[in-house]
């Protein structure tokens, strides 16, 4: 891209300069009366020459009040060319988070309408957000017609849609993504499935999983997890990835690769390699001053790190801290130049950065484009602008999401006593709430592109055609829309696509349009191997480990083959791949390629290939496993792989035969996951006939009790950890057990082996009756719900634990309860390590009870006396619609604290009915 002259980027500067000083003067001499101004004093406990707190202004101001549309337009500053315009604004969204669109250009809006309604994050998990649908029908570019397709939902973490009347979303605290389905037409979705578990986490909504994204690849990634998930005919699949380290932002660039965007860090986080190859670390991958932002005067200095925070005079921020949101830019309306150039918001700093990204030896660098005139692509002199998200857009422009908020960092940072709480009183910026606007950035002369993508309504041939399409959304749009419907007939147009058309980036879709509809040949393969043009072989590279995974282990020898491809970056690709499959010559086959070729991007993968190293993430891996338990694993996997591996397949998805599979998929498998009764018992007594109404060519599962005990726990375990699968390592203890209470027991039926296994109770809140003696707040933002026990947000009595407090489930039909097992965290007091040490939550003593009609009680099931954060209980299955927990001793004042009793995600296990199920 050609860069600003200096004399327009002084002019531009100096431009921003004075605009931000006539806003300041314009905010200071406003008509507001001095009685609604607020007076802050600072907190006695703060020392005011610290650099947290020296040269603070804490005199009365002003309220900083939300412009209109139209006013806020004005204040925007953008580079010569470009220009700025609404498509979407409040009253109609109110705080939108993200957005994406769907195969007819319709733009889905996350709108997080419970984030800082106040100062101290109150209600922020009430189920008031939602995600709506709309659509730009006059084709005037704004977006006039809107509905809410999901409603009523607790802080969700992202919206993708599936189809043209699906999507997929998860809320907070919770652990189940589910898919969303208008099936009326009404645009509002009445049809909500389960669609993958064990995907998300507890915590600071700053903290947890969003973000899915469908790569190029066809597989779903989301920020925070170390996984990607993939649904196949078979069910959802999932493989462990590198750590992303991002938290709000992932978009992939014209090759498929991910760029991830990190929160906090006020970074980008990872773009280096594809994150399912691991990490690959790399010094210096951003140049010099990267970190330091060049936003527009404001004058607030509302900064979460205090004055030492705060760029003098203007009152801006003077280094990045609070990155939110990413774009690859992939449009067609823009120069050609901006193409692959890297955007991310920066809403503390009220500023969209474009990034240049330098590619040198195969090592990217990122630089601030606009670092030499210390400025930005996009900022804005109104101190609401916050920019959360940005999206290349199908009419070629790129889109951004401004929440137009007061606050924007969460109610944690901004505790009573803390420098931010101090700045956003005196300028009242807790009362800027429930706005929002969307923005279209477009280029003098080029505009935006009127035509719509209409691909839902039109048939599979035609979409093949907008895998050429110049712009970047459309071809992904075209190619997700062509897997989801599954259309095998326009395969050999592909095929030729992928072997022969001019356009590089058609042919890359192409391939992976094959792959995600099974129709990907090693025929077509070996033909791309040899293609003149090293991206094609890269890209060739990639699309075949499928092919690998599912047992073409001949590609082994090309891959090392490739590591020497006269390209390095083929090089690269190819260690990568070796890596990731672990294919046997690997390692002599990387070495010789580091003597070989110098480039640097060759060493750095080599090393890392050959000589993994552990990098802990922000975010660490949900289960983690002791050196014994993965022993256990292991001999686990020998087991699986000598044995098992025949019948249900290298992924666990089931060995194809024909139209058929040998065995059932055992990959994030709810079965799996459950209870281990259910898994214990076909490996020792077997299994036979259909299963859900499905045949397989294998016939049965046979007896594997003339085993150990350690053996059926060992491959037990390791299926229950692989595949997908995030669960408990199993004991010779359990395996004991079952195999003593089925003495004697033939091959089961499903039927029978269903109505007889013990499992986990779905929770359901629209079912299930919770409640309790005392009920309190969980969690800052908690709802304080008793139905708040069995997800990761909590329960708790709030009061001190005492005798007869009790927590109550009641069930819609009758189920046999057997077991139930919580987690109750603990309460930290302060921060100092020498302080009091943290309250214990845990149920001093208690007793449970089961009743048929929430009357008649009768004696207890079980009497137990808690002594660890984990409680885990096993009882004689009980029959009952009711279950009760009651503390039976109150807490000794002489010895201990007054704790209140917690609980968060509590499982109900149970033996139900059939008709139940």
């Amino acid at each position: 891209m050609k860069k600003l002259t200096h004399d327009a980027a002084v002019i531009c500067v100096i431009g921003v300069l004075l605009l931000g000083a006539i806003t300041f003067y314009q905010c200071s001499s406003s008509s507001n009366s001095q009685e609604s101004y607020v007076k802050v004093e600072m907190p006695e406990n703060a020392n005011p020459e610290s650099p947290y707190w020296k040269g603070i202004d804490l005199e009365p101001k002003p309220p900083v009040k939300p412009l209109s549309v139209e006013e806020q337009q004005s204040k925007f500053i953008l580079p010569p060319g470009y220009k700025i315009e609404p498509v979407l604004t409040d009253p109609q969204i109110e705080q939108p988070g993200a957005i994406t669109f769907d195969a007819n250009g319709r733009m889905w809006v996350l709108e997080l309408r419970s984030y800082m309604l106040t100062a101290d994050s109150d209600n922020e998990l009430d189920p008031i957000s939602r995600i709506s649908r709309w659509e730009d029908k006059d084709n005037d570019g704004y977006y006039e017609t809107g509905t809410a397709f999901v409603d009523s939902l607790v802080f969700p973490r992202f919206v993708l849609p599936l189809g043209g009347n699906s999507v997929l979303t998860m809320e907070s605290n919770q652990d189940n993504v589910y898919k969303y389905t208008d099936t009326d037409g009404d645009g509002k979705a009445d049809i909500k499935e389960f669609f993958t578990g064990d995907f998300g986490r507890s915590g600071n909504v700053e903290h947890q999983q969003a973000f899915l994204y469908r790569g190029m690849d066809n597989w779903l990634y989301s920020t925070v997890n170390t996984f990607r998930v993939r649904e196949t005919p078979n069910g959802v699949i999932r493989e462990n990835t590198g750590f992303n380290h991002a938290q709000w932002g992932a978009v992939q660039d014209n090759e498929g690769k991910i760029w991830w965007q990190g929160g906090s860090s006020g970074l980008p986080s990872y773009f280096q390699f594809p994150v399912l190859y691991g990490n690959f670390k790399v010094e210096d991958q951003f140049e010099e001053g990267f970190d330091v932002p060049w936003g527009a005067p404001i004058f607030l200095a509302d900064m979460q790190g205090g004055m030492r925070a705060v760029r003098q005079p203007d009152g801006s921020l003077n280094k990045v801290t609070g990155a939110s949101g990413n774009d690859v830019y992939r449009g067609h309306m823009w120069p050609e130049a901006m193409q692959g150039q890297y955007f991310y918001g920066e809403p503390v700093a009220r500023i969209v950065r474009q990034c240049n990204p330098i590619v040198t030896e195969g090592v990217t660098q990122l630089k601030n484009y606009y670092q030499e005139w210390k400025s930005e692509f996009l900022k804005s002199t109104d101190p609401l602008f916050r920019p959360v998200d940005m999206a290349t857009a199908p009419d070629g422009s790129m889109y951004v999401v401004d929440m137009y908020h007061g606050i924007i960092q969460e109610g944690q940072w901004a505790q009573k006593g803390s420098y931010l709480r101090a700045k956003i009183e005196q300028y009242q910026l807790d009362k800027v709430v429930s706005l929002g606007r969307i923005w279209r950035i477009t280029y003098e002369g080029l505009g935006r592109d009127e035509k719509q993508p209409r691909m839902l309504d039109e048939t599979p041939d035609q979409i093949v055609g907008h895998l050429t399409h110049p712009n970047g959304i459309w071809r992904d749009l075209a190619q997700q829309e062509l897997i989801y419907r599954g259309d095998t007939t326009v395969s050999p147009a592909l095929k030729d696509m992928a072997l022969h058309h001019e356009n590089k980036l058609a042919r890359f879709h192409a391939m992976w349009t094959l792959e995600g509809l099974g129709t990907l040949k090693k025929d077509v393969i070996d033909e791309l191997f040899r293609d003149k043009d090293p991206d094609i072989r890269k890209m060739a590279i990639r699309v075949s480990e499928t092919l690998f995974k599912n047992g073409d282990k001949s590609l082994g020898k090309d891959y090392l083959h490739f590591t020497k491809d006269p390209d390095y970056e083929v090089v690269i690709q190819a260690m990568m791949t070796l890596g990731f499959l672990k294919v046997g010559g690997r390692e002599a086959a990387i070495k010789n390629a580091m003597n070989r070729y110098d480039e640097r991007g060759v060493q750095i993968v080599g090393k890392e290939v050959l000589n993994p190293t552990a990098r802990p993430g922000f975010f660490a891996p949900r289960t983690e496993y002791s050196e014994e338990e993965q022993l256990v694993i292991n001999r686990g996997q020998e087991i699986y792989n000598e044995l098992c591996i025949t019948c249900h397949g290298e992924q666990g998805t089931g060995t194809p035969v024909g139209d058929m599979l040998m065995a059932p998929s055992l990959s994030n498998s709810t079965r799996m996951v459950d209870h281990p009764d259910y898994l214990l018992k076909v490996v020792l007594r077997g299994l036979m006939g259909e299963i859900e109404g499905n045949t397989y060519t294998g016939g049965i599962m046979v007896p594997m009790a003339d085993n150990s005990d350690e053996w059926v726990a060992a491959v037990a375990s390791f299926v229950r950890t692989n595949f997908g699968n995030d669960a408990s390592v199993v004991s010779p203890e359990e395996v004991a057990a079952v195999r003593a209470a089925t003495e004697g027991q033939t091959p089961y039926q499903f039927e029978e082996l269903i109505s007889t296994s013990v499992r986990k109770l779905v929770p359901d809140p629209d079912t299930w009756n919770v409640t309790a003696s005392h009920t309190g707040l969980a969690r800052i933002g908690g709802t304080g719900k008793p139905y708040g026990a069995f997800t990761f947000e909590g329960w708790t009595s709030e009061e001190k634990q005492d005798a007869g407090m009790w927590f109550q489930l009641e069930v819609p039909a009758n189920v046999e309860f057997a077991e139930l097992e919580f987690e109750s965290p603990q309460i930290r007091r302060g921060f100092r390590r020498d302080g009091p040490p943290p309250l214990q939550t845990h149920p001093r003593q208690y007793e449970i009870h089961v009743s048929e009609d929430g009357e008649s009680w009768g004696d207890a099931i079980f009497t137990g006396v808690g002594t660890e954060r984990r409680t885990h209980v096993k009882f004689n299955p009980a029959v009952g619609r009711f279950i009760r927990i009651t503390q039976t001793k109150p807490l000794d004042p002489d010895n201990e604290d007054a704790a209140p009793w917690k609980m968060e995600n509590l499982k109900i296990y149970a033996i139900q009915p059939m008709e139940s199920i």
